[in-house]
């Protein structure tokens, strides 16, 4: 078959093509033309298959032609489907009926996450006690996140916070790591405060909430990826009673008058002496279950702020104290809301989150 036949061919395989097109009135009818005029039998397509037994020199003329017809017959079929969908909708819409007595349809509306929720009573508690919000970065360096904290380089207590590290390319002994607690901040804030009145620096009433991220072990009680709130207060005069009647008051305001606290003696380089505090778990009733994991659930940990991080703050330690702690919001959200697994909170499971 030489070029002249072929070429032909492919202008009667379109023609007929369009011609049939024409009198198609429904999607079935249509379903059936495209297999007749594009599916793998179909006369265009049995031209592509025959490309190689034509002589060399005619073939890219007629692969170029077969193509155009490919393509016209598509483009028509496409246009006739649109136009055939729109008659559709037309005369639905044309015979629909409104029965304007069915109950209209409830609006969903958006909420506030519940660590949202949570935090937002927090920062009203604190607000009430005369603690302002301070903000500080998520991305640190070492010096702040661990060294002026009393970290140095090497100490053993860096293996509690298994740190993310940023590549930002060689820094020595001050990489730069996501934060691994929301502690950093205190030395960015006393550094401020300090810098106002370098020989009589102001007090400090300061929360500094934010998300901090470690390489954990996931499970109902420990994510990578969470909530803290810092509390820092400095001036003079301040003890470790003033940090329990502060912990001990937010318990009671978040919880009732009734709610069982503790403080256990523990090690934080930043601190000294340091402690934890616990909430009686109430979802057990404080029998023991998979959230508290003995009766008492860990809210964060506490302590007196070490001298060496006060003097790397602006402030004198033999004139100055303080003390700061770090909670978990999160956790205190199980307790308020009775949730027994952290990892509900970032999962944005519908269910979960439009119960609150």
């Amino acid at each position: 078959m030489g070029e002249p036949d072929v070429l032909h061919e492919l202008e009667t395989i379109q023609k007929d093509g369009l011609d049939a097109l024409k009198s198609v009135q429904d999607e079935e009818t249509l379903q059936n033309w495209r297999t007749a005029f594009l599916g793998r039998s179909a006369p265009v397509m049995a031209v592509f298959q025959s490309l190689g037994k034509l002589p060399a020199e005619i073939r890219p003329q007629v692969g170029q032609a077969a193509n155009q017809v490919k393509l016209a017959l598509e483009g028509a079929y496409n246009l006739r489907l649109a136009a055939l969908r729109e008659e559709a909708t037309a005369k639905a819409l044309a015979t629909e009926r409104l029965d304007v007595t069915l109950p209209g349809r409830p609006v969903v509306h958006g909420r506030l996450h519940p660590d949202t929720q949570i935090l937002r009573e927090l920062y009203r508690v604190f607000g009430e006690m005369g603690f302002q919000v301070y903000r500080s970065r998520e991305v640190e360096t070492d010096e702040f996140n661990f060294q002026l904290l009393n970290f140095p380089v090497g100490h053993p207590a860096r293996d509690m916070q298994d740190t993310y590290f940023v590549d930002a390319g060689e820094r020595g002994d001050n990489p730069i790591v996501m934060r691994t607690h929301t502690s950093g901040g205190q030395v960015h804030a006393m550094l401020e405060a300090s810098a106002s009145n370098p020989l009589d620096p102001p007090s400090v009433r300061i929360i500094l909430p934010g998300m901090v991220y470690r390489y954990e072990q996931v499970d109902a009680r420990h994510e990578t990826q969470f909530d803290q709130i810092e509390g820092l207060a400095v001036g003079k005069g301040i003890t470790f009673t003033n940090l329990k009647a502060t912990l001990s008051d937010l318990a009671k305001r978040l919880f009732g008058a009734n709610v069982r606290t503790r403080f256990r003696a523990s090690y934080f380089p930043f601190t000294e002496p340091s402690a934890e505090f616990d909430i009686e778990c109430f979802l057990c009733g404080g029998k023991g279950c998979p959230v508290c994991g003995g009766g008492w659930l860990e809210i964060g940990g506490c302590g007196m702020v070490h001298p060496t991080v006060l003097h790397n703050g602006g402030y004198d330690p033999s004139i100055f104290s303080g003390f700061a702690f770090g909670l978990g919001p999160q956790r205190i959200a199980m307790l308020r809301y009775g949730i027994n697994d952290i990892r509900y909170f970032w999962e944005n499971d519908l269910r979960f989150l439009e119960q609150f």
